[in-house]
């Protein structure tokens, strides 16, 4: 049998590329695509438009993989009762998931995550997601929601994204627990505030 002669280094290098994390979100600085959709916020759908939001301030929108789940329960719930200095710093806050809209409405209304205060779009196809370079995955077979509903949708990776009225990424939020992710945005949209 004819060996095979791999110099150490190359080892090394195959390792350290295997071990490489897949093709991240969009970086800070880059250009946020718009979209429309349908969204809800306390139970009432309605169409949301990234442009009009941003002809008022900034806006955070964060990805997240499925409503009612724990971490993503957290981070509504977060979104929610920080609204108000999300305000306060001239930014407005949407949340998007690939859940449909009549699971989103219960969603947005529920008083444990969204209280009504923030709403939520419905990106079921996931091209919001995948526009902003975000991995997509489908949820394994069997996974049931905190109401013990089955997910039958696919999920986002969890990154949220602060997004200037000229539509550019001012910061890009991932990897964090679901609260550090929203005090994170908050203080984003605190320092651009302090900017102005």
């Amino acid at each position: 049998m004819k060996k095979i002669f791999r110099p150490r280094w190359m080892a090394s290098v195959l390792l350290t590329a295997m071990s490489l994390p897949a093709p991240a979100a969009l970086k800070e600085g880059e250009p946020a695509p718009d979209f429309q959709a349908q969204a809800s916020q306390a139970g009432r759908a309605f169409g949301y438009s990234l442009q009009d939001a941003l002809k008022k301030g900034p806006v955070v929108v964060y990805f997240y993989p499925s409503a009612f789940t724990g971490g993503c329960n957290l981070q509504a719930h977060g979104f929610a009762v920080n609204v108000d200095k999300f305000a306060a710093a001239g930014a407005s806050v949407i949340g998007v998931s690939l859940d449909s809209i009549q699971r989103l409405n219960d969603f947005s209304a529920d008083p444990e995550s969204c209280a009504g205060k923030i709403p939520v779009a419905s990106d079921a196809e996931g091209r919001i997601a995948r526009s902003y370079q975000l991995a997509v995955s489908e949820t394994p077979a069997g996974r049931r929601d905190t109401r013990g509903q089955a997910i039958d949708h696919a999920r986002a990776e969890r990154v949220t994204f602060v997004v200037t009225p000229d539509r550019k990424i001012a910061a890009v939020v991932g990897g964090v627990s679901p609260d550090e992710n929203v005090q994170s945005a908050l203080l984003a949209v605190q320092k651009l505030a302090a900017a102005r």
